[in-house]
């Protein structure tokens, strides 16, 4: 049975690069805790926001879609689910709900877990939300002729209890050491969750809700903000690609944590940077909407366009973008460049 030990991460052998990144990411976990002090507001609108986008972007990863009307309906729990799909949108919407609200009373142990996912699970009304597997399951791949083949064979169903409790085991155990930097610890436990592959159905959006509350639990809640899940789909083929190198001989113990790490803190990352994004102000200027949209563009190197900075800041309205691009027009700060739909603005 594969062998769970982390005690590598407290060698200091570790990449330099590694090294840097956690750091920064520490730094900006600090800076954005300020700044949560001083613009609560803000905040609350990016939550409303990230939830939408969470929900949306971990559901899409697995093929599962609805519109972005219905997703925001959903989420907001003003209709009803009206297919299969729409309930396996709502089911994470409620473990997701769970997690935000109740983490401090969560955390990696098998009957959170479970727990989690049958809420994920029960409003399709699947039979085995909460179970383990009781069949073998594999992780299949197509190549470029239409072939499939077996890319990864996880943990036998008759072995997926054992490993989940040595996993969450471990886990506990290299927590527990000073040594172990948590944002290191976190990405190894997710890669090893999904190469044991516990569950018949949902260990993908599985792993990211368990990623969500250990970040949490490390003091990390910018996935609260600004979407963690849609970072990974925005960049779903470096995400599998590390995936797949870092599972590279797992059932031997041989395989290597570090391309799966990687991606992990640089998802994590670009979701800082995102928030920073959010934020962009000119000078010491008070951090109002119309301040953002401004600084937005004007801190644009190229031409940018009105959907794009709708994009940038998801809790400003698209009316007010507009007021705010026009009275800049005016005022001869930008210039517009294109018309209709190709229309940009750059600083004057």
């Amino acid at each position: 049975m594969r062998r769970f030990d982390y005690s590598f991460l407290s060698d200091g052998l570790l990449p330099a690069n590694l090294i840097n990144i956690t750091s920064e990411l520490y730094s900006l976990r600090t800076a954005n805790g300020v700044r949560k002090e001083d613009y609560a507001g803000i905040f609350t609108e990016l939550e409303a926001v990230a939830r939408v986008q969470s929900v949306k972007s971990s559901n899409a990863i697995e093929g599962i879609v609805t519109s972005d009307e219905r997703i925001a309906e959903i989420v907001n729990q003003s209709s009803a689910p009206l297919n299969h799909n729409e309930a396996e949108i709502a089911g994470y919407r409620d473990a997701l709900s769970i997690v935000h609200t109740n983490h401090a009373n969560l955390d990696f142990r098998q009957r959170d877990i479970l727990a989690l996912h049958d809420t994920m699970l029960s409003v399709a009304g699947y039979e085995y939300g909460g179970r383990y597997k009781t069949d073998d399951n594999i992780i299949m791949e197509t190549d470029s002729d239409g072939r499939r083949y077996v890319r990864f064979r996880p943990t036998p169903a008759a072995e997926t209890p054992e490993a989940m409790e040595q996993l969450e085991l471990a886990f506990f155990d290299a927590r527990s050491n000073p040594d172990i930097n948590p944002l290191l610890l976190i990405p190894c436990v997710i890669l090893d969750f999904l190469c044991v592959h516990p569950f018949r159905d949902g260990n993908g959006r599985m792993s990211r809700l368990l990623s969500l509350l250990l970040l949490y639990k490390a003091g990390f809640d910018v996935g609260k903000y600004i979407s963690f899940e849609e970072q990974i789909n925005n960049y779903k083929p470096l995400y599998y690609d590390a995936l797949k190198q870092s599972s590279d001989g797992w059932h031997e113990n041989k395989n290597d944590y570090m391309p799966f790490i990687r991606n992990f803190l640089s998802m994590l990352y670009m979701c800082y940077k995102e928030l920073d994004k959010r934020f962009a102000v000119i000078g010491n200027q008070k951090i109002t909407k119309k301040a953002r949209v401004e600084a937005t563009v004007l801190n644009s190197l190229i031409p940018i366009s009105k959907a794009e900075i709708c994009r940038i800041l998801p809790d400003v309205s698209p009316t007010t973008v507009e007021a705010v691009l026009g009275e800049m027009v005016r005022k001869g700060l930008i210039k517009r460049i294109g018309a209709s739909r190709a229309t940009r603005y750059i600083r004057a």
